[in-house]
């Protein structure tokens, strides 16, 4: 189902916009891959205080000499006109736009158009949890081994972006990802935001 006013998840935290696909997670709602990886409704965990606050999960290790690159999603709408961008400090940057689109759509495919132009390993920095999440937690897995459907019985979200996102990932092993808080004066994730609004103007 889709989520018909903006809301946060339950999970992340993060803001789900309107038209965003949703799922029960615990006793709430969330994203569709946070829902995957959160305990099922009416099934709570064995010990509930240590589940409201969980400690910060650490980064996935960098590769030796790896080089960052910062990608960012774009909508407006959701569905609607959206864009997508990577640079990375040397100043090599990627966008593109298309319409209509989904915010997560927007995200995964920055990371997608970023790991397929970049040589070499890579790490890439983004503020969607949905994308670092996917691989720092390995979420990706589970997908596959249930032929690409979530623990919730839907098909993956996106599949035609994540398939070849995470496949090259894996081919490559030199990728890791991080997560960075979107709008928190990270120059860099600044520049990839406003490239990616850019592009989605471009297309409206």
């Amino acid at each position: 189902m889709t989520a018909k006013y903006a809301t946060t998840c339950g999970v992340c935290s993060n803001r789900v916009s309107p038209g965003e696909e949703i799922a029960r997670a615990g006793t709430g709602w969330g994203h569709v891959a946070c829902a995957d990886a959160a305990p099922a409704a009416g099934r709570p965990a064995a010990t509930a205080p240590a589940r409201a606050k969980k400690p910060a999960r650490p980064d996935m290790p960098a590769p030796d000499g790896a080089l960052e690159v910062w990608t960012d999603g774009a909508c407006s709408g959701n569905p609607g006109p959206g864009g997508w961008a990577w640079a990375t400090q040397d100043g090599r940057r990627g966008a593109g736009g298309e319409s209509p689109t989904t915010n997560q759509r927007m995200e995964i495919r920055a990371a997608l158009e970023a790991v397929r132009s970049l040589d070499g390993p890579l790490v890439v920095v983004s503020d969607s949890t949905y994308v670092v999440n996917c691989f720092r937690d390995r979420w990706w897995k589970g997908w596959i081994d249930r032929g690409w459907v979530t623990s919730a019985k839907k098909p993956v979200v996106s599949r035609d972006l994540w398939e070849p996102l995470i496949t090259l990932v894996n081919e490559r092993g030199d990728v890791s990802f991080r997560w960075v808080k979107g709008h928190s004066g990270d120059a860099m994730n600044d520049l990839v935001d406003a490239l990616a609004v850019e592009q989605a103007q471009a297309v409206a």
